[in-house]
């Protein structure tokens, strides 16, 4: 798993960050049979500021939030069904999914509002845009539901209790 880490926050532990992002998302890959070595992803590890301009310039939402993600290919999605997903070729170079970004202050509150350790709530939403990254949403019950049972799977094979 290829993880291109941009740190523009000195909250965030560039090292710990590094590592759980490649467990994280080769756990998102994994857990939907792929193979994490023949991917990558490009990961921005900013701050609360950052995070609500991308907000504001592509989604029209002017506040922080807690992950943002792109994917490098957009993906039609059934409703309720699984999207196709990416064949890489085992002696091609890695496939670039998309691109991440994720913001320490907004994880830190989220975490510690909800009880939760930072590094399992951190887990989850890497996982979660991984997913995204692949075609997977949440815009109706459906697809919500889908994804929420992946996530939730893929969280327990790293000892990761249900975030939901």
């Amino acid at each position: 798993m290829v993880i291109d880490l941009l740190l523009e926050d000195s909250g965030w532990n560039e090292d710990h960050l590094a590592d759980l992002a490649r467990a994280a998302c080769a756990a998102a890959l994994t857990g939907l049979g792929l193979h994490p070595d023949r991917f990558e992803i490009s990961l921005l590890a900013c701050d609360d500021a950052r995070i609500a301009a991308l907000n504001t310039d592509f989604r029209g939402k002017p506040t922080p939030t807690n992950v943002l993600s792109w994917p490098a290919k957009i993906i039609a999605l059934p409703t309720g069904r699984m999207p196709a997903l990416p064949v890489a070729d085992a002696g091609g170079p890695p496939i670039e999914l998309g691109d991440i970004a994720i913001a320490y202050e907004t994880c830190a509150r989220e975490a510690a509002d909800q009880g939760k350790p930072f590094d399992d709530h951190l887990s989850h939403l890497l996982i979660h845009a991984t997913l995204h990254l692949l075609g997977f949403d949440h815009i109706n019950d459906a697809d919500a539901d889908l994804m929420e049972s992946i996530e939730t799977r893929i969280l327990e094979t790293l000892g990761i209790s249900d975030p939901y």
